[in-house]
């Protein structure tokens, strides 16, 4: 969504864009027409990445960019390959912490800045990585809070509640801690019924640890989807019980929609939420807290409706889109008016890789 939105609104800062990835089936395909999304499905193979980054140079060659913009670590070797042959100065996105074995290789030469989407992802990524501090810029993801989705009222009279969680199904998100909360609160005799959405490699154990806490049929888990819109939409209650988080930027999208959050005290979710005001703040590995606050906002309709419109209030004035955008063009510029000195190819747009 930090790409599609990027590439969607820079053509009006007279920006023009390329999106260039190994794999788009999860956009629409109207969406993939509109934005030029160009697929080099073994951009990410080993033995043939090496051919299909040759063709894509030359590819790029016709119509040089001025800037690369790569998207994400697990595509930083192929956007350096790209930008010392193409001898283009490259930008990096971290979206979140790195793996404990994870080393992450700056080229001083071409690469001019590392944008962390909060302070706590860019505090950790100079402990982690040789950088000089004026590299490293913090630049929020940003959503849409005017967007029109229809949605219940936060619990509404005659309606089952649903609390949920959405993203990648991964171990540091947490989600056993979640299953837990759940059958606490089914414990309590309440009416509720709970909602995972999202895939990856986790969800077969968290199915079985549904089954073994004999609460499978009041989970429901829907993967695969080319966004999680519909799903924040049918929820009452968004929790986010990460053991490590970025910034958070599913649970913006639930707090645009009015929904009050629950969510761990770690890493970036401190920039979003002030506890008890925007949203609540619970210590991570904490499922008996974390069915407590589930079960104080099932029993006080009006202040969870308070909590869901004060969080869609702050995310509306300090992360939208306009200003991720904005702050982002901002930087190419600058970027591109340092480059004007150093010797380089003729160059004709911008690039997102």
């Amino acid at each position: 969504m930090y790409t599609l939105r990027l590439a969607e609104h820079l053509s009006a800062h007279n920006i023009e864009s390329r999106v260039i990835c190994a794999d788009a089936r999860m956009v629409e395909v109207k969406r993939r027409e509109e934005l030029k999304i160009a697929e080099y499905p073994h951009l990410t193979t080993p033995v043939a990445q090496r051919i299909t980054l040759e063709i894509l140079a030359r590819e790029l060659q016709k119509k040089p960019p001025d800037l690369i913009h790569i998207q994400s670590r697990e595509m930083l070797a192929q956007g350096v390959w790209l930008a010392r042959r193409l001898r283009c100065p490259y930008v990096l996105t971290v979206h979140d912490y790195l793996n404990p074995s994870e080393r992450v290789r700056f080229d001083v030469r071409w690469g001019r800045k590392a944008i962390a989407v909060s302070e706590s992802v860019r505090t950790e990524l100079l402990s982690r990585v040789s950088l000089p501090e004026d590299k490293v810029e913090v630049i929020h993801s940003g959503v849409e809070p005017d967007k029109q989705i229809d949605t219940l009222p936060v619990l509404a009279e005659g309606h089952i509640p649903v609390i949920g969680t959405a993203g990648p199904l991964e171990a540091m998100k947490g989600l056993p801690y979640f299953l837990r909360a759940a059958q606490l609160v089914l414990e309590s005799k309440r009416e509720v019924e709970f909602l995972i959405s999202g895939a990856g490699p986790e969800e077969a154990n968290l199915r079985q640890l549904a089954r073994d806490l004999k609460i499978s049929e009041q989970v429901t888990f829907v993967p695969n989807l080319l966004d999680y819109a519909a799903c924040l939409a049918a929820m009452d209650i968004f929790c986010l019980p990460s053991l490590k988080q970025g910034l958070g930027t599913i649970m913006l999208e639930a707090m645009t929609l009015g929904k009050p959050v629950i969510a761990t005290g770690v890493g970036g979710v401190y920039s979003v939420i002030r506890d008890n005001e925007t949203g609540l703040v619970i210590p991570p590995s904490d499922s008996e807290t974390l069915a407590e606050c589930v079960m104080k906002l099932l029993d006080d309709v009006d202040w969870a409706r308070s909590i869901g419109h004060a969080g869609r209030e702050m995310v509306k004035q300090n992360f939208n889109v306009e200003t991720m955008v904005r702050l982002t063009v901002d930087l190419y510029r600058q970027i591109a008016e340092e480059n004007e000195v150093r010797p380089k190819p003729e160059a004709e747009s911008a690039s997102v890789a």
